[in-house]
């Protein structure tokens, strides 16, 4: 899916429940994370749930994986891997993720604990591309 699909999507639903509905089938969608790198150098803190991000970097462009045990949350980072996955470490540190999320109409409706995981898993991208 493209970034101009996630939006077109997501403005089409005018509820939050089907919000929420999209958001889990899009978690659902992730490709599979692999088990063996469920690991404390893996996980993303600041989250109340259980998160893991993983990485390749590839001509310059940086393709994430993640997981997580809450539905929502794994909805949350389909969300970012469709905005920043093939992207040079450049385009994702300069792009605004939270204006993306609040134009998704999602920073209204999350808990402050799932709004304060999402940006816990932004700021362990940057700190990834920081690093990369």
């Amino acid at each position: 899916m493209t970034q101009k699909e996630l939006f077109e999507n997501f403005s089409y639903l005018s509820d939050w429940e089907d919000k929420y509905r999209y958001l889990i089938e899009l978690g659902d969608a992730l490709p599979p994370f692999n088990e063996a790198d469920k690991t404390e150098a893996n996980k993303v803190d600041g989250c109340m749930s259980q998160v893991w991000f993983t990485f390749d970097k590839k001509d310059n462009a940086f393709y994430f994986n993640a997981t997580s045990d809450a539905h929502i949350v794994r909805g949350l980072e389909a969300v970012l891997l469709t905005l920043i996955n093939g992207k040079s470490g450049k385009e994702i540190s300069s792009f605004d993720l939270e204006a993306a999320f609040k134009k998704l109409g999602l920073e209204n409706h999350l808990s402050p604990t799932r709004r304060n995981g999402f940006f816990a898993m932004i700021d362990r991208i940057k700190k990834i591309v920081a690093e990369n």
